[in-house]
């Protein structure tokens, strides 16, 4: 783990959790409770397997916490677990004061529900005789968890409630109904309380990691998620931010906006579109320095408030990058190839020049910009393949640029940019020896690429999204034995994926040609409508080699240069 603060480091079980007066709270605004059945099954059927086996123990994972005192911890991240196993307390306890209503052993049942209650729920505190619970849940879900889970009170109409307050009260009927099927146990009030009070207590074990501030809290929370843990960095990033806001209508004006916010950007996508964001600014962001860097830039309300604003104005651009059929593109249906490009080369790290270039470009100017970095990745991410790493800094150059004012028109981006932008030269050679295995989402990008040249070609646009046709494999994946004579078997596995072998073929053409020889798939070739693969014919009128495979991409690598340049070049 990287060097940090932190003030313990130990496994604890459930009982030393909550014991001595510890009080655990969950910050305002963190994510609502989401368990289901499948995690509520999961830990009842750990805590039933542990019941015949008091020597064994079960692991409940990381429990991250911030000390406020030696008595108060906000919960960073386990909030799920603290509160499930909160309410399967209640349901033990429920049970007991059941069973003493029913008249099975009642002074000792509810004495023993008291006791269960006193160590595990709440206790009076000595002065003011008020009970004091030992879990604080967020602003969503603790006025029903205090008012009706804690005082074992039905809710009048549980259809009514909230998902989250749904859950809890799902929760609380789950564990009432498999601790009353539990036969070997449900009416025995000492073995129901020595479940709770020795099976989770002391045989459920966390690790108790504790830190002394926010910054420490992320860079343990980052260390665990990159481990494998169930962890969310935007509920932290978001309680962060709502610390800093003091007065409650500030609060609930961030809470509406916040809302706002995910909506239009998936909150498992936040960090990625926060980072996007920074490197605007910042030459290098690093996910790991994400909380870090907002700590330094928002300090207070003022700066919370201002974060967001500039977040709002970008978000839905975030999001419709991902989505050509986005309603951001309704009105500007120009943008949506290159939008498509985009997403099928998958490369996103132009997205801080997207961000510069809309807020202060005109739309045609911003297309034009699309248009640009779609010509850049495909020649350098796409075909060379050249290391992604040098990207990001180049485009934060370039979004720099723009916001500066330095480069106020697209050529202006272009000469900015030039770094990464494979040269004609280079362009031609890598392409002339592209390969593409037509197998999954590369069988897309097969497609676009050969539509592309077949309209450059023809005169006529070929659509990849909407065209029938289907790849055809000149030399065919499965090479019968008679393409020896022409192809030699050690060129097959080497070439039959290389652009040159590929064409664009009607679907009732290809299924009839299938594997056959190169002289039965000529005729189909002659009457295609794809003028690149009536083209076959005449590079090769006769036989299919591994000479003529290279002529014909070659010719393929000079179409290529003139169709993917930037307009600039």
């Amino acid at each position: 783990m990287s060097r940090v603060n932190v003030l313990s480091t130990r496994t604890v079980n459930y009982l030393e959790l909550v014991g001595n007066g510890k009080r655990y709270f969950v910050p305002p605004y963190q994510r609502d409770y989401s368990w289901t059945e499948e995690q509520w099954e999961d830990l009842w059927n750990d805590i039933v397997d542990l019941l015949p086996n008091p020597d064994d123990r079960h692991y409940m994972g990381a429990l991250v916490v911030q000390g406020e005192s030696d008595r108060d911890f906000c919960i960073i991240d386990g909030q799920q677990r603290m509160a499930t196993l909160s309410i399967l307390s209640l349901a033990v306890i429920h049970r007991l004061n059941a069973l003493a209503d029913e008249g099975v052993d009642p002074v000792a049942n509810r004495e023993r529900a008291k006791e269960l209650r006193n160590r595990f729920i709440g206790e009076r505190d000595p002065a003011s005789l008020i009970e004091v619970s030992r879990l604080t849940l967020n602003e969503n879900d603790n006025g029903f968890y205090q008012d009706y889970l804690v005082q074992l009170r039905p809710p009048l109409n549980p259809r009514s409630l909230s998902r989250s307050n749904r859950l809890l009260w799902d929760c609380f009927k789950y564990f009432e109904a498999r601790i009353g099927n539990l036969r070997s146990i449900n009416r025995d009030g000492a073995a129901l309380a020595r479940m709770l009070a020795e099976t989770v207590a002391r045989q459920l074990l966390f690790i108790l990691i504790t830190v002394d501030d926010e910054l420490n809290a992320y860079t343990v929370f980052e260390t665990l998620n990159a481990r494998g843990l169930e962890l969310t960095t935007t509920d932290l990033l978001k309680n962060y931010l709502f610390s800093r806001v003091k007065t409650p209508s500030d609060r609930e004006a961030l809470q509406r906006r916040w809302r706002s916010l995910l909506t239009a950007v998936a909150p498992e996508r936040f960090p990625e579109f926060l980072r996007y964001h920074l490197l605007c600014e910042q030459p290098k962001v690093r996910s790991q320095r994400l909380f870090k860097l907002v700590r330094e830039q928002v300090a207070d309300s003022v700066g919370v408030f201002k974060l967001m604003g500039t977040l709002e104005a970008r978000a839905e651009l975030f999001a419709a990058l991902s989505d050509p059929n986005h309603h951001y593109w309704l009105e500007r249906s120009e943008a949506k190839p290159f939008v498509r490009e985009l997403n099928l080369f998958r490369v996103q790290q132009m997205t801080p020049l997207l961000f510069a270039t809309w807020e202060l470009f005109s739309p045609e100017d911003f297309i034009r910009i699309l248009k640009l970095v779609s010509v850049i990745s495909f020649r350098y991410s796409v075909v060379g393949r050249l290391n992604p790493n040098e990207l990001e800094q180049e485009y934060h150059r370039a979004a720099k640029a723009v916001l500066d004012r330095t480069a106020a028109r697209p050529a202006a981006v272009f000469e900015v940019l030039k770094p990464i932008y494979v040269n004609d030269e280079k362009f031609f050679s890598d392409f002339a020896n592209l390969v593409i295995d037509t197998g999954g989402q590369r069988r897309k990008l097969a497609k676009y690429i050969l539509a592309k040249l077949e309209s450059d070609l023809s005169g006529r646009h070929c659509d990849p999204e909407t065209d029938p046709s289907t790849i055809e494999h000149i030399l065919p994946e499965n090479p019968s034995e008679e393409w020896e004579q022409m192809f030699p078997r050690a060129h097959w596995e080497s070439q039959v994926y290389r652009l040159g072998n590929l064409t664009l073929l009607e679907s009732s053409a290809n299924r009839r040609v299938g594997n056959a020889i190169y002289e039965e798939k000529l005729n189909a070739y002659r009457g295609s409508a794809y003028q690149l693969t009536r083209g076959i014919a005449e590079i090769a009128p006769e036989q299919w080699t591994p000479e003529l495979l290279d002529k014909r991409q070659r010719q393929m690598a000079e179409r290529a240069v003139h169709i993917w340049r930037a307009d600039f070049a």
